[in-house]
């Protein structure tokens, strides 16, 4: 198991380097607008995938010791574990729209501004950054969830209004992303 303190600091670096690689591109003036856009929507998928595995590896280790002591408690626990990982669907649906709103499933390479591309990534932002967090603390939550169910299985019902409530910011920041997308970013 990699320590979440570590697992963040690979995630920092890694985002710090590719922020490094597109900034020099960018300065060098040979990045355009649509990788600036393309890597927004990457950017998005990335992080929010990187929350979800974390937030599922950590929920998925927990469920794996209560189902040691009690097999009967799987399909309880397994709801548990895979409630993190729709932050990663969340960062995918991110990606999906802007590939669609450039128009790049038409079969036509969409030209941008420099401008229009900073646009879409820093609509990508809120997806990304909101689901990575909430996709951690999420699976935080699940594991705190799953001792409700470990010792109070007929509980299961309100074990899961608390991961629940981590959601709600991971959809308020795919929310956000759609709605920037599709009224902030003018293309």
């Amino acid at each position: 198991m990699i320590p979440m303190s570590l697992a963040i600091a690979l995630t920092a670096l890694g985002g710090g380097m590719i922020g490094i690689a597109a900034t020099t591109l960018l300065l060098k003036g040979t990045m355009g607008g649509l990788p600036i856009a393309i890597f927004g929507a990457a950017l998005a998928v990335f992080l929010a995938g990187i929350g979800s595995s974390i937030g599922v590896g950590i929920a998925g280790e927990a469920a794996a010791g209560v189902v040691t002591e009690d097999p009967e408690k799987f399909g309880r626990l397994l709801l548990l574990q895979a409630i993190p990982g729709t932050q990663g669907i969340y960062g995918f649906l991110a990606g999906f729209m802007v590939m669609f709103r450039l128009g790049m499933f038409g079969g036509t390479i969409p030209s941008l501004t420099v401008e229009q591309g900073w646009q879409v990534l820093f609509a990508c932002l809120p997806v990304g950054v909101s689901c990575l967090i909430s996709g951690i603390y999420q699976g935080r939550v699940s594991v705190s969830s799953m001792g409700i169910v470990a010792k109070r299985p007929e509980e299961s019902g309100k074990a899961l209004i608390f991961p629940a409530m981590v959601e709600t910011y991971a959809v308020l920041g795919l929310l956000a992303t759609i709605l920037l997308l599709l009224f902030g970013v003018k293309i």
